[in-house]
Formats: C-alpha cells, sequence, structure tokens
C-alpha cells in the first residue's frame, strides 16, 4: 500500500512535456489501457444483467427485473458528477498522472464487491442494497476516468493530429464494451445457461479487478501534462469552472445527446434485440460483438477526418443524422427477425454516433483552459451522462412497460436536435479552442 499511496500522491512532470514520437504513443496506449479497463469493470454489469436480475430482484416478469437492475444502472450515473467534480479538481491541482491512478484503484474495488455479492435469496434485501453500493463506487470512479483520461490524451497529442490520436479514448471505451461482450459470449460458448444464472456471471468481474490492477502498473509510468496548473488560485475549483458558462453549457447539451444516443445503440441494445425483436440472447450478443468491434475500428478515421474538417462541422453532421435517422433505426431494429439485419441497422446507426464519438473527449477539452479543463470535462460530462446516459435503459424500460415503446424513440431524436442546435452555434474548437491546433 505504501507504494501505491506514493504514487498517488508525486507526479513527476516535464517541464515541456517534449517527448519522442514513441514516448508520446506509449503514452496514449498506458493511458489508453486503463480507460479500457475502467470501462470494461462498468459494462461488465450491463452485460450481466440478463443474467444476475433474477438473484437480486425476485419478481417472475423479466422486464420487471431488468427495469429494477437497469434503474441500479441508472443510479450508478449519479455518482459520476461527484467523480467527475471530486477527480477534476484533484487533476487540475495534482496532476493528471495521480488521478488516473486512483480512479482504476476504486474500480477494481468495486468489481470485487460484486463479484462475491450474496443474492437475495442468501441475504434478502441486503443484497440489492450492496450492488447499489458497488455501482456507486463504480461510477464515482468512471466520473473521473474520462475527465482525466481526455484530458489527458488532447493534452498529450500533437498540433494537427489531436483528432486522430484523441479518438483512441472512444476505440479504448468501447473496446471495454466489447471485451465485456466477448467475456460473456465465452461464458455462454463454455459453461451451461443455468450456470451462468448460478454462478458464472461473476467471473466477469473477477476478471475485471485482475485487469484493474494491471492497468494500475502500467500508469505508473505516465507523464505529466499538467505542470503550472495549480499556479492559479482558481485551479480546480467551480468557481474558476463558472468563469466559462458558454463552454459549459456547450458540453452539457452536446453530451446529453451524444451519452443518449451512444447508450442506446450499445448497453441498451442487447437487452433491446432480445426483449423486443425477439432474438435469443446469444444471437443478440454476437451480433453486438460484431457491432462494437467494427464501431471501434472506425474511430481514429473518423477522428482523422476532424483533423481535415474541423470538430463543429463533425458534429452538425452527427445532428443532423441523429435528428432524420434515430425513429426510422429504432423502429426497424424492433422489428427485425434475422441476425444480419439487425447488424447492418444497428452498425449504421454506430456510424451516425462516430461522427460525435471518436471527437467526444477531444472537443470537450478544446473548450476549457488548462486550470480548469479536467475539472470541465469531467464535471460537465458527468452531469449530462447521469441525467440523459444513464437513464437511456430505464426511461426505454419504461416507456415499453407502459405500452409506449415507441416514445422513446422521439425521445431520442429530440435529444440529436437539441446536440444540433448547439453545434451550429459553436465555435470550432479545433480552430479557437485552448489548445491552440490550428
Amino acid at each position: 500500500m505504501s507504494t501505491i499511496s506514493a504514487d498517488l500522491s508525486t507526479t513527476p512532470a516535464d517541464e515541456t512535456l517534449t517527448l519522442t514520437p514513441r514516448q508520446r504513443v506509449k503514452a496514449i496506449v498506458a493511458g489508453s489501457t486503463g480507460n479500457l479497463v475502467e470501462w470494461y469493470d462498468f459494462y461488465a454489469y450491463a452485460f450481466t444483467a440478463l443474467y444476475f436480475a433474477a438473484s437480486f430482484f425476485p419478481q417472475a416478469d423479466r422486464t420487471a427485473q431488468l427495469l429494477n437492475s437497469a434503474g441500479i444502472y441508472a443510479i450508478g450515473f449519479l455518482a459520476r458528477p461527484v467523480g467527475g467534480w471530486f477527480f477534476g479538481r484533484y487533476a487540475d491541482r495534482k496532476g493528471r498522472r495521480s488521478a488516473m491512478l486512483l480512479s482504476v484503484l476504486l474500480m477494481c474495488g468495486g468489481s470485487l464487491i460484486i463479484a462475491v455479492l450474496p443474492t437475495y435469496a442468501e441475504i434478502g434485501a441486503a443484497a440489492p442494497a450492496l450492488l447499489l453500493a458497488a455501482r456507486l463506487l463504480q461510477g464515482f470512479s468512471l466520473g473521473g476516468e474520462y475527465g482525466t483520461s481526455a484530458t489527458y490524451m488532447s493534452e498529450v497529442a500533437i498540433a494537427g493530429r489531436r483528432g486522430f490520436y484523441s479518438s483512441f479514448q472512444y476505440v479504448t471505451l468501447i473496446g471495454g464494451q466489447l471485451t465485456a461482450v466477448l467475456v460473456v459470449f465465452v461464458l455462454q460458448l463454455v459453461v451451461s445457461e443455468a450456470a451462468i444464472h448460478a454462478w458464472a456471471w461473476r467471473v466477469p468481474f473477477v476478471i475485471g479487478a485482475v485487469l484493474a490492477l494491471s492497468a494500475l502498473y502500467l500508469r505508473r509510468g505516465l507523464h505529466e501534462t499538467s505542470k503550472g496548473a495549480a499556479v492559479s488560485a482558481e485551479a480546480g475549483t467551480m468557481k474558476g469552472l463558472m468563469r466559462h458558462p458558454r463552454a459549459l453549457v456547450t458540453v452539457i447539451a452536446l453530451t446529453a445527446g451524444g451519452s443518449l444516443g451512444f447508450y442506446t445503440f450499445t448497453t441498451y441494445m442487447q437487452k433491446y434485440l432480445v426483449n423486443t425483436a425477439g432474438l435469443t440472447t446469444k444471437d443478440a450478443t454476437a451480433v453486438m460483438t460484431l457491432a462494437l468491434l467494427c464501431f471501434m475500428l472506425v474511430q481514429p478515421l473518423f477522428g482523422l477526418l476532424s483533423d481535415k474538417i474541423g470538430r463543429r462541422n463533425m458534429l452538425i453532421v452527427w445532428g443532423l443524422l441523429g435528428t432524420a435517422a434515430t425513429v426510422p433505426l429504432l423502429t426497424a431494429i424492433g422489428q427485425v427477425r434475422d441476425t444480419t439485419s439487425a447488424f447492418l441497422l444497428i452498425m449504421a446507426a454506430m456510424l451516425i454516433q462516430s461522427f460525435y464519438t471518436s471527437i467526444s473527449g477531444l472537443f470537450k477539452a478544446e473548450l476549457f483552459p488548462i486550470e480548469v479543463r479536467a475539472l470541465g470535462v469531467g464535471f460537465s460530462y458527468a452531469v449530462a451522462n447521469a441525467v440523459f446516459g444513464g437513464s437511456a435503459e430505464y426511461v426505454a424500460l419504461a416507456f415499453k412497460a407502459a405500452g409506449s415503446e415507441s416514445l422513446f424513440y422521439w425521445y431520442a431524436a429530440g435529444m440529436s436536435a437539441l446536440a444540433l442546435i448547439t453545434a451550429v452555434t459553436m465555435r470550432d474548437s479545433r480552430r479557437h479552442g485552448t489548445l491552440n491546433d490550428v
């Protein structure tokens, strides 16, 4: 523990962060690897909920069970703004590296708790209560992870290629989802359905805890990018952040639409394919595995595109396509009867989302000055993500339970329209942002 404590309290910084190309790539890999592990741990819950819901919520109705598990999933997002504030302040005052080490350590703890948690049959109502506590810990950790990793990767990248380098944040974010799906898929192949429901759903959380310790080791060698940020008395403070209201509102509005669309077509989509389209759990998992792999691989291409046409233009295209296509796509996906059609439709939705995801962390970092950058990115993202992203599954299932599932489609399209309006009225952060990427 003494070694870990020392790592968290000291942040060796490069005076000018003059890195060789190899060092820069290593920094991106080390920072993004930890990001992958954190998101894997968080998504392991979403992709195993189909199996463990009955263990913690004994209602006979499957939609009710999923609704309860989705409710705890959503509540985990409520801890994100607290994590975004805490880690953002910490990163702006003490350094990005220290914050990134602490966040991955806490995520490890949350996964271990879920891995060993007794069921409702064993300890009654204490089981879902402890599940909620573990999710709050994970949400707190991940609220800090996004802002600090997005800020770090934007700062360590070189001007003119920031879109490409920063796109690897979502490569690893989606990679975390994909890894979680693959682990579940392997379990489905080697373990019986009954065994997964009984105990094997715990395996992904054990794997996540082990991976988190590996990421902690990798992050110990990160270069610090924020030397000098804490010279300002308002570094990492809400007072300092509130001096940039336009950037704050812009990030919240764009994140609201982006998070809702992202979680709708990724984490919720597996349940949607099973619960609405009627695909088997195995078929839905196979479809999502392939779709997430393709989604992950195209992120650098869209990042490169943003370096050519600008972040604002990317966001405008995303808003336009999202507004026009969300209702038709969700309607068609809900009516599919074969895996090929399901894959093609979901992939179309993911390509639209890529105009946002590939630059999600970057355009936020470009809007805030260095002394409040991690706080600005992390806190504003976490607020919008908690309200709109974290509630996506719960709202969708609630509409379905009420017999009005199609209203969710229009809700998602409306949030895309809000994002479009915001994108049209903002300046291009690539040319006018605080990172001076020209």
